[in-house]
């Protein structure tokens, strides 16, 4: 081999030396450590992801806790495509409340009640109308003059 020049000659001596088969086998031995320890963090991390939607319906005391924990384990093997699902599962029930769904209904309740009253008020007022107008009428027919509520008299007073 021909070195150019004493620095590469001295490049090339250090980095010979520098790298012996001691040193190449404890970089492969940290690399080996190294690629077991980030896979079982990966694998424990997505295991205790999994399970977050099952602790929310545990702490909520949901009616379907078991079943949210069943299917974050078939999340698990689908690779945690239902997971965003269970995670809405699990977060809408609240002891309180329960679904959310009883105050809507209480106050469809309660807008059906007020409905029926209107339409009972206005069943009313139609019968009210008719006796003022069949009244209107009697009196009218007693007359011989045009009726008040002719169009063609409005004009004139």
């Amino acid at each position: 081999m021909v070195f150019e020049s004493p620095v590469g000659y001295t490049v090339t001596l250090i980095i010979h030396f520098s790298t012996t088969k001691k040193d190449t086998m404890f970089l492969d031995y940290f690399a080996l450590i190294l690629l077991f320890f980030v896979a079982f963090t990966l694998f424990y991390g997505v295991i205790a992801i999994h399970d977050i939607p099952y602790e929310i319906a545990a702490r909520r005391n949901h009616p379907h806790q078991d079943a949210i924990h069943i299917a974050g384990w078939v999340s698990l093997f689908t690779l945690h495509i239902l997971w965003p699902f269970l995670w809405i599962w699990a977060t809408l029930w609240r002891e309180d409340r329960g679904w959310g769904f009883t105050q809507i209904k209480d106050e469809q309740l309660v807008l059906h009640h007020k409905v029926l009253e209107l339409e009972e008020e206005i069943k009313t007022m139609r019968a009210d109308i008719r006796t003022i107008i069949s009244q209107a009428e009697k009196g009218d027919s007693q007359t011989t003059g045009p009726k008040k509520s002719d169009p063609t008299r409005e004009g004139e007073n």
